[in-house]
């Protein structure tokens, strides 16, 4: 598929695959788990820009424990709808060392980006790295990492919605939509 100058065009192509209704029963499900989890040692919860914003947002309200909040950048998309080499934008801060990160992304495709972001944390002294993806793809091979929680399953399609982007657009949808396989 091309990048389209109307963006209506991608939403009215799309198939809806879990409703708003499914969404945020999914993030208060995960939250729990993580109320639960961390309710002793308040950790450093970084959120992978731009694309966990919205689940990030959803999520933290719903967390009981103290936490302090961070950020971090890479990406392998670049409003593109396969993903290329790693960049790095805005790496994780050094303020990790000797504490629990909980790191936030919005989807689990092939686990690339993921996966360096933990590596990155651990390389920068973190305790423990943990992970929360509102969705994770399901592909038929190995991937680079796992999700610690995942909050719903998704096909092998290109999904957005929810703080997932197809060509820049569409990540303000407070469902989850996938474009149809042509």
């Amino acid at each position: 598929m091309t990048k389209l100058v109307n963006p209506q065009h991608y939403l009215q192509q799309a198939e809806l695959v879990h409703d708003e209704q499914a969404v945020n029963q999914a993030i208060s499900t995960m939250a729990k788990q993580l109320n639960q989890y961390y309710v002793d040692e308040p950790p450093i919860v970084l959120c992978v820009m731009g694309g966990a914003v919205f689940f990030t947002g959803q999520l933290l309200s719903k967390l009981l424990f103290p936490l302090e909040f961070d950020f971090v950048q890479a990406t392998r998309y670049h409003d593109a709808t396969e993903g290329k080499e790693l960049k790095w934008i805005v790496m994780p801060k050094a303020n990790v060392k000797n504490r629990k990160v909980l790191i936030l992304d919005d989807i689990l495709d092939e686990g690339v980006t993921l996966n360096a972001i933990i590596d990155q944390c651990k390389l920068l002294g973190a305790k423990e790295t943990r992970s929360a993806v509102l969705v994770e793809k399901q592909l038929n091979k190995n991937k680079a990492t796992q999700a610690d929680y995942v909050g719903l399953m998704v096909p092998n399609r290109y999904v957005f919605g929810c703080g997932m982007d197809v060509y820049g657009w569409w990540r303000n949808l407070p469902a989850i939509y996938a474009l149809k396989n042509n």
